[in-house]
């Protein structure tokens, strides 16, 4: 167990199902402006693909239709600094406004809002 007698640490993975993983990681890649790593299986080719942003490593995985459809999974939050010109930036990247922003600070001006990116993923984002 870790100090404090917990046996969870923080989030360290968050995997997306996509019917194109290594597109949507090579999308992401580009607005975050990280480099893509990807997991390759001799026989059947790519099979993960993902990037790492501050310690959380973003993955897309191939969507199965019978045990993880696109969009059946939470959705990821990304903690942002400056959440007008994010979601802007996501916008102008090619994302689509899903739902939001929300005030959910109780008056402290945090925010949150979900998007859908281009391949059809919600991804969320949260800040000030």
């Amino acid at each position: 167990m870790t100090p404090g007698g917990h046996m969870f640490n923080g989030i360290r993975a968050v995997m997306v199902f996509a019917e194109d993983p290594e597109a949507s990681a090579r999308w992401w890649a580009g607005v975050l402006e990280t480099e893509v790593h990807i997991d390759v299986d001799e026989q059947s080719g790519p099979v993960y693909a993902w990037i790492d942003v501050a310690g959380v490593e973003f993955g897309f995985h191939p969507l199965d239709e019978e045990r993880n459809k696109r969009g059946g999974s939470p959705v990821p939050y990304w903690a942002v600094d400056e959440f007008d010109a994010v979601r802007r930036r996501l916008l102008d990247a090619g994302c689509a406004h899903h739902r939001g922003p929300l005030d959910v600070g109780d008056g402290t001006g945090r925010r949150i809002a979900q998007l859908t990116d281009p391949f059809g993923n919600v991804i969320g984002i949260d800040g000030f």
